[in-house]
């Protein structure tokens, strides 16, 4: 690859990695079960709503920031757009290909990041007449960026590198489902505490919580 294309190739790489860490932890949380939404809500639904809502916006944000200009304001962006120029072979015009289609899979996260996540658009956030609604967004439409945006890592890494990256199948034996379970045993243990209490068995640490 070079110094140059194999430096930003690797950053992509691992940005992407991150990226799709992220997603998986909000698929596994809010887009798997309901019971899992059950699960939270009793547990702590303001917190899991702000969860929800921040995880969802940072995804958007990354996947904008991926696909920036090579430059803005005078400063250099690691973005997509800087591979089709690193690229010194025949594959160069599939990469221009896949970097097309890929600022056009991920327009939606882009209208979300500049005019309600990074900007409040006014007229927008007013809800006043005439107000330009934002792009249509959702999980199918997430993971079409996220699918768009290995399709670029990946047209260089099978030319220079003869392997593919399969992002969203890495484990996740650390993640938000080892929270919920914890959180599961959490709440069966506090049933089981407020059973004692309402029946007169409880014991005196029944009536003391653990200082966390």
């Amino acid at each position: 690859m070079g110094s140059d294309l194999g430096t930003t190739y690797n950053a992509l790489w691992q940005q992407l990695a991150w990226l799709h860490g992220k997603w998986a932890a909000y698929v596994e949380l809010f887009g798997t079960k309901e019971s899992r939404i059950d699960l939270m809500n009793e547990a702590a639904p303001r917190f899991f709503r702000i969860v929800q809502d921040s995880l969802w916006d940072d995804v958007l944000i990354h996947i904008a920031r991926l696909t920036d200009p090579p430059q803005s304001k005078g400063h250099d962006n690691l973005t997509i757009q800087r591979l089709p120029p690193l690229v010194r072979s025949t594959v160069k015009v599939e990469v221009e290909t896949k970097v097309g289609a890929a600022l056009a899979t991920c327009a939606f996260a882009r209208d979300w990041r500049n005019r309600r996540i990074a900007h409040g658009d006014y007229q927008l956030a007013l809800n006043l007449p005439g107000a330009n609604p934002l792009k249509s967004a959702s999980r199918r439409l997430v993971r079409d960026a996220l699918g768009s945006l290995c399709n670029v890592v990946n047209a260089v890494g099978l030319h220079y590198l003869d392997s593919t990256s399969f992002f969203d199948s890495m484990p996740s034996h650390d993640g938000a489902l080892s929270l919920l379970h914890v959180i599961d045993a959490g709440l069966h243990a506090e049933r089981e505490r407020f059973a004692r209490i309402q029946s007169g068995t409880a014991d005196p640490n029944d009536f003391v919580l653990r200082d966390v």
